[in-house]
């Protein structure tokens, strides 16, 4: 008997030992957390893209650019405006160059760059406290195209709440501890995202990506 219960206490410390390797041991809420800020930091700053971009660009207005993760994979000669929250843009600061910037506002973005040949945004757009806000503030800058990536849409507005791994956040793959990140999504109506490219012509929709060409003034 002695030994059964042995072999039983080895085998439920295993068994502890992988599921605190496997299961979160903790949960943080919310984009400007600096822990997360700090992975999407460490894990951007030793990023190492082998792909460029087929765009044209000399102006980049990257909204929800991170550290500069896009500008990275761009390999663009082009000035780049990255705008992110206050807590994201203190900790890039960093990594600015003469060509790479950090904004709070689209507007001191969009100052910076004087006309804006492309504005850019990939996944961003759901995690903002006020989409349609955002949106037509993007639209109002009037950059020659608008590109948008992995835009998170539904048939009416909804609000809900997304979970995802720390260590998936960011590009490439680091070792730190496992831990959940969750964050609140707004998704807005394809319809009503549509509809705000006014005076833009939408020239390619592929899933949940679109190309806006702005129309001829």
């Amino acid at each position: 008997m002695f030994s059964g219960w042995l072999w039983y206490g080895r085998v439920m410390k295993l068994l502890n030992r992988i599921r605190s390797l496997i299961l979160p041991s903790e949960t943080i809420h919310g984009y400007e957390q600096p822990e997360l800020i700090e992975v999407i930091f460490q894990k951007t700053k030793a990023y190492r893209p082998n792909t460029s971009w087929d765009e044209s660009a000399k102006t980049v207005l990257d909204f929800g650019g991170g550290c500069g993760l896009h500008y990275k994979e761009a390999r663009l000669d082009a000035k780049w405006a990255v705008v992110e929250t206050a807590a994201m843009v203190q900790r890039a600061k960093e990594l600015a160059t003469e060509q790479l910037q950090f904004f709070t506002s689209v507007n001191a973005a969009a100052d910076w760059l004087g006309e804006i040949d492309l504005m850019h945004s990939n996944g961003a757009l759901q995690y903002t406290q006020d989409p349609e806000a955002v949106l037509n503030d993007l639209v109002s800058l009037r950059a020659k195209i608008m590109l948008w990536k992995r835009v998170s849409l539904s048939a009416s507005k909804r609000v809900s709440l997304q979970t995802s791994r720390l260590v998936d956040n960011g590009p490439g793959r680091v070792n730190i501890k496992n831990k959940l990140v969750t964050y609140p999504v707004t998704q807005i109506s394809e319809k009503d995202f549509l509809a705000a490219h006014q005076g833009y012509r939408l020239v390619e929709q592929r899933d949940s990506s679109f190309r806006f060409v702005r129309v001829s003034e």
